[in-house]
């Protein structure tokens, strides 16, 4: 279920209340300005948050903390440069420098500042996605909501009042030394770490980043020493120049690939059309809006994006691979069988997914045997971690084409056993069993499906088929209805039983509409003719 709104009409922590009492499990993304956030749910818990664009600063975290020197969080980082698929923190540990327990603690002061720094956020708007979790993230912690509710109001009453004088971080402060060292004043630690810093250059963007404190925790320092009158306002940081950056363009990425994670699709397609707007011929972005265009069931503009990136030097398999899927689905077979096989040819032959489509696009051109004999190649490649879903969807369906129900039956077992939530696999169970004469536990696995996702149009019919061979046609009639709700082109059977079920309920004119519902679905049902005509007589 999403949830979305704006922060004007509801705040963030009325947001997080609200999850933590229905125990979501999800992802809640915000948006203020060209800043984005998001916070991850787990149960009702708070389990990890980051904003994008904004600078990592778990390194600071552990140098102000004491836990690391700055020379081995340097050390850490240049290692980081030539392990980019390493993190920091592990880095750290394999260093010896910090414990695992001390980076865990460390991760979480990490996540509740962010969620304190979206607290701040009362413009904008908020969108909740269910069932998505973060990402390669190895640290998650679990956090009651309310645990941070406190600490945050009371850091939005202050930042209020520290707004009124520092209304954005482009500022740049002078420091009146000759005053500070006259009044003898008692300075915070922070205080203390930004009288170093501040020369009338820095910006407070710049003191953020350069004293490794948070924002709330600079602009609270600066506001005690701009109330005191030891600063003085000297102007604004300079614009940044309208040449495009790497920094400016790896933003827009950033906030694209963010919103594609949390299912915000519009908000995507526009940074990624303004990275390409940016820097004409960047596969990256082509590639990330083929990503998008797919999701949104777009294929001929999802083809076009990955064509596009495909024709940049260097392009990797996943780029073929993916044009390959948008061209399946476009049905140009032979194009998506090239497309294939220049994935491979890149390095994506020993690639499960890959091997996969190679099998699946097989079933689609009708040759079972290659398409078994790919399938059953590819599930070694998974190495360690479980297939797919759509692995077990399509090696099921495999065996069963080749007549090996038993296996299929086997293969969707084991598939639902790992994937507990995907309700596809319950539907083939069921049809599955049911061809195998075992019409009550495909009835059940049925319903199971359901109850994992009610949005399944299949599922609805394949109970109603078992209602109707009952003879409990109220209750089928209420299946179908849902069927063909969800997708009023679902086959000409649903309507032919609709139509047999409203002429026994003496209902004939709604008989008949769904009887010519099933013609058009298929002119050569000629049962569904023949009811045709014996009724129309009757009501001539």
């Amino acid at each position: 279920m999403a949830i979305k709104g704006s922060l004007k009409e509801a705040s963030l922590p009325d947001v997080l209340q609200l999850l933590s009492m229905g125990k979501k499990t999800g992802c809640l993304s915000v948006t203020h300005r060209n800043n984005f956030g998001y916070i991850y749910f787990d149960k009702g818990r708070i389990n990890y948050a980051s904003i994008v664009n904004r600078r990592d600063r778990l390194g600071d975290i552990l140098v102000k903390s004491g836990l690391i020197s700055t020379e081995q969080l340097l050390e850490a980082v240049q290692l980081q440069e030539k392990q980019r698929d390493k993190r920091l923190g592990e880095i750290l540990i394999s260093q010896g420098a910090i414990s695992r327990e001390e980076l865990h603690q460390q991760m979480r002061v990490q996540i509740e500042e962010a969620v304190y720094y979206l607290f701040t956020w009362t413009q904008g708007s908020f969108n909740f996605e269910a069932d998505i979790r973060p990402e390669e993230q190895d640290f998650l912690v679990s956090i009651n909501p309310d645990a941070l509710l406190l600490e945050g109001a009371r850091r939005v009453d202050e930042w209020s009042m520290i707004e009124k004088k520092i209304p954005s971080f482009d500022i740049v402060f002078d420091i009146d030394r000759a005053r500070l060292a006259a009044a003898e004043a008692a300075l915070t630690a922070e205080q203390e770490t930004l009288i170093g810093l501040i020369d009338g250059r820095r910006d407070v963007a710049t003191l953020i980043d350069d004293s490794g404190l948070g924002e709330f925790s600079v602009g609270k320092a600066l506001y005690g020493l701009v109330t005191a009158g030891f600063l003085t306002r000297v102007g604004k940081s300079k614009a940044p120049e309208p040449a495009v950056s790497d920094v400016r363009v790896d933003e827009h990425r950033n906030l694209g690939i963010a919103f594609y994670k949390t299912g915000m699709l519009e908000e995507a397609i526009r940074e990624f059309r303004r990275v390409v707007d940016l820097r004409p011929g960047d596969g990256a972005a082509g590639f990330h809006m083929g990503l998008v265009l797919m999701r949104q069931g777009k294929w001929p503009d999802a083809a076009n994006a990955f064509h596009e990136a495909a024709s940049q030097p260097n392009a990797k398999f996943a780029v073929f691979h993916n044009l390959a899927y948008a061209l399946e689905r476009l049905g140009r077979y032979d194009e998506a069988r090239a497309a294939l096989e220049e994935a491979a040819a890149r390095g994506g032959a020993s690639d499960a997914r890959v091997q996969t489509s190679l099998g699946v696009l097989s079933l689609r051109t009708g040759d079972v045997a290659a398409a078994d004999a790919a399938l059953a190649a590819a599930r070694p490649l998974w190495g360690k971690r479980p297939p797919a879903a759509a692995w077990f969807h399509y090696a099921a369906l495999a065996a069963a084409l080749a007549g090996d129900l038993d296996r299929a039956s086997a293969l969707l077992a084991e598939g639902i056993g790992v994937h507990s939530h995907a309700a596809p696999l319950f539907n083939n169970l069921a049809v599955a069993q049911e061809r195998r004469g075992s019409l009550q536990e495909a009835s059940v696995t049925a319903e199971r499906g359901l109850h994992e996702d009610a949005s399944v149009p299949q599922l609805h019919k394949n109970v109603g088929d078992y209602l109707y061979r009952n003879a409990q046609y109220d209750e089928a009639l209420d299946a179908y209805t849902r069927a063909i709700k969800l997708n009023p082109a679902l086959g000409d059977d649903v309507y032919m039983k609709l139509g047999n079920i409203r002429y026994k309920r003496q209902e004939r004119e709604e008989a008949v509409k769904c009887w010519e519902r099933a013609l058009e679905l298929d002119p050569d049902n000629q049962i569904v003719r023949t009811n045709l005509d014996a009724v129309r007589k009757v009501l001539q």
